[in-house]
């Protein structure tokens, strides 16, 4: 089950780790500033187009492949992204 991730608007700053280039279905590049957090025991992410912020962040899940290399996971459980959304939202405060 895919999860349709809707946009999470951030009106605050972060602390930004990194910027990485994502590649999207169309083979175009975009920059995004990732923020990547703990929370419930896992490590998540969220991804801020720099070329277009006024999309908000996208968020994943952030995990370790077989290779040892970090990568961007979807989160597909519906509850569980929504805890996240929700978890993003109290730090705003």
């Amino acid at each position: 089950m895919a999860h349709d991730h809707d946009n999470h608007d951030h009106d605050h700053e972060h602390e930004l780790e990194e910027i990485v280039v994502l590649e999207d279905e169309e083979g175009n590049e975009h920059e995004c500033a990732i923020y990547d957090f703990e929370f419930e025991g896992r490590t998540y992410a969220v991804l801020f187009p720099i070329d277009q912020p006024e999309q908000g962040g996208f968020v994943y899940k952030l995990d370790v492949d077989e290779a040892g290399e970090e990568i961007l996971v979807e989160i597909e459980d519906d509850q569980e992204f929504e805890r996240v959304v929700a978890f993003l939202e109290s730090e705003e405060d």
